[in-house]
């Protein structure tokens, strides 16, 4: 899920930024796993696509992740021309701050090109911080004086010139010349005492690799380093930058994820004879339970609106889980042997109860009975009576027809 969000600097603008926030059999106790800050490179946005996926990787791995746009830049309030490194750094500050007030507070500061060189300063400032992590960064914020080659006489000489970064032009000052000037972030790497990730590709043509080595040696550890290969400077490949997300996602999992309370822990996925189902579950532990599905690992527990903590299917959702696998593979299976021209097979199922009265086929006649509410999406070139036999098909699924047979449970105490 993403939200747009607005939150207002000390300086009183207003940035402007979204927020990715993981799926609910995702989280943990209510909660994702970590939240991290992303800053995006010099002169870019928010949603240059680099940011977004890798917002959406660490999203898909539990992690919440904020990307906002700096002053001056994308849909933020200010003048651009009035900013610098250090506001750049105070805005990474600010919306750290922003994050702890009214979400979590951030212990991931991952920071592309510029923005992985502010996020190394602004770390200093930030106490909840525990990983951060540069992409394709500078060491010191000076080089960032290379891309402007010639325009930096036209600056000091004018006190401010329009200048081409990227093919968009913007207006620098003199301000921003002495700011990244006085600038010393290398020499604050070592004090950093935060775990740090180096990503870099050894054929970046803006950035060059030695400046992710000088950022590496700097630093004390714990401190990896990982090769981005062939990818260029913006990570313009989506496979690169989802890459460089799901590889920050495992390595920061070492460093900010909390220890649960014993009693909040889940117990111990049980053994499981072959072909048997194993579920177990403690008091403490209200309705998580723990699952040995013929060898698969799962996690059972009720919605929260029922007393429970949301942390896995209910008991009612597997058994929807079973009725729409089966139809699914059932429908396939007989797509495949007929050699229809089925891409793939899409179920819906949701469980309910309905009084037994409102049924008009049903032999119950009083109560309530359970429904099933199946919906059923086919791809592909299928013709109106292939659908239509494959609708009936459906109906034939081992599980569909269990569903439908007298049902009995044998129950005994275990040995």
């Amino acid at each position: 899920m993403q939200e747009k969000i607005t939150f207002q600097t000390r300086d009183g603008q207003s940035l402007a930024g979204v927020i990715h926030r993981p799926d609910a059999a995702q989280l943990q106790g209510g909660k994702p796993r970590a939240q991290a800050l992303f800053a995006h490179c010099f002169t870019c946005t928010k949603n240059i696509k680099a940011a977004v996926h890798i917002a959406e990787a660490l999203c898909d791995e539990g992690i919440a992740v904020l990307r906002f746009d700096f002053t001056g830049l994308g849909q933020s309030e200010g003048d651009f021309a009035a900013t610098h490194f250090s506001s750049n750094v105070q805005d990474l500050v600010d919306a750290a701050d922003y994050l702890a007030r009214e979400h979590q507070a951030p212990t991931i500061l991952a920071g592309h090109s510029l923005g992985g060189t502010a996020c190394l300063a602004a770390a200093h400032h930030i106490d909840s911080v525990k990983a951060v992590a540069t992409i394709a960064s500078p060491a010191d914020a000076e080089h960032v004086l290379h891309l402007l080659q010639d325009d930096v006489e036209a600056i000091e000489k004018s006190g401010e010139a329009r200048v081409n970064l990227g093919g968009v032009p913007f207006t620098l000052r003199k301000e921003f010349i002495d700011d990244v000037r006085s600038q010393s972030v290398r020499d604050g790497i070592r004090q950093l005492r935060r775990a740090l990730l180096v990503m870099h590709s050894p054929i970046d043509q803006l950035v060059p690799v030695e400046e992710a080595a000088r950022i590496y040696t700097s630093a004390l550890h714990p401190k990896s380093f990982v090769s981005l290969d062939d990818a260029d400077h913006l990570l313009s490949r989506e496979r690169d930058s989802r890459y460089a997300g799901r590889v920050l996602a495992a390595w920061a999992s070492r460093y900010v994820e909390e220890a649960v309370p014993a009693a909040a822990q889940p117990a111990a996925v049980p053994a499981a004879a072959e072909g048997a189902v194993v579920v177990s579950g403690r008091t403490a532990d209200v309705f998580k339970v723990a699952i040995n599905a013929n060898g698969h690992a799962l996690v059972g527990d009720e919605p929260e609106s029922y007393g429970g903590g949301n942390t896995g299917p209910s008991p009612y959702d597997f058994l929807s889980a079973g009725l729409a696998a089966c139809t699914v593979m059932t429908i396939n299976m007989y797509a495949r042997r007929k050699e229809w021209p089925v891409e793939a097979v899409e179920v819906q199922v949701v469980h309910g109860k309905i009084h037994a009265k409102d049924c008009a086929d049903c032999e119950t006649t009083e109560g309530k009975i359970d429904r099933f509410e199946r919906q059923i999406a086919f791809s592909g070139e299928l013709s109106e009576e292939q659908v239509q036999r494959l609708l009936e098909i459906a109906d034939r699924c081992p599980v569909h027809l269990t569903l439908h047979r007298e049902v009995k449970v044998d129950t005994r105490l275990a040995d």
